[in-house]
């Protein structure tokens, strides 16, 4: 028996508290009153109770922190994207799916570092193809890299031939054409 098969598999279930399910124009109060930090939640319960609705003040203090902890996340996610389109605001050389990646990435991270309990509960194959699919990711960048590499250098190789043919009898043209196309070439590589 597979560790598939023993344990039945853990679904996640959406949290319906009873606020959630309350109209939405009340919920949007019960929203402004949790902004508010004048209220406690015994004051909201209560606010609650005189609407018609018998909602405790564990209830509400629970809502509250999902609320906050969303509301924190969207905050946080905000503010890297603006740091990462400030940046590429100041860096037009910056390649904008490289920061879109990072982004990608961290968000990852943030919710590997989270997901204890998943990762213990994921099955072995499917860990594996996970880091397959990693590995996989690192390798075609690699290659794309090199793959780069390798057509600048034929094409900086082919242009040097085609332009000595052209003043081969000039031998300081020659000698100042390859130091510039050095130079270009290596400038190339370090900008990728």
């Amino acid at each position: 028996m597979t560790t598939a098969e023993q344990a039945p598999e853990r679904r996640r279930t959406r949290i319906n508290s009873k606020i959630e399910q309350l109209p939405p124009d009340v919920r949007l109060q019960v929203d402004d009153m949790i902004t508010d930090a004048s209220n406690t939640y015994t004051d909201i319960s209560d606010w609650l109770k005189a609407q018609g609705h018998d909602i405790s003040r564990g209830a509400v203090g629970r809502y509250a922190i999902r609320v906050n902890e969303a509301a924190r996340r969207v905050a946080e996610s905000l503010e890297k994207t603006k740091l990462i389109l400030d940046r590429i605001e100041r860096n037009p050389d910056l390649d904008p799916a490289k920061a879109a990646q990072a982004i990608m990435i961290d968000g990852l991270m943030q919710r590997m570092s989270t997901a204890d309990d998943e990762f213990y509960e994921m099955p072995l194959d499917q860990a594996g193809r996970l880091l397959a699919s990693f590995r996989r990711v690192n390798v075609a960048e690699k290659k794309l890299t090199f793959d780069m590499r390798s057509k600048i250098d034929l094409a900086f190789e082919q242009l040097e031939v085609e332009l000595k043919s052209l003043i081969f009898n000039d031998p300081v043209l020659s000698e100042q054409l390859r130091e510039i196309l050095t130079k270009a070439k290596e400038k190339m590589v370090a900008d990728e």
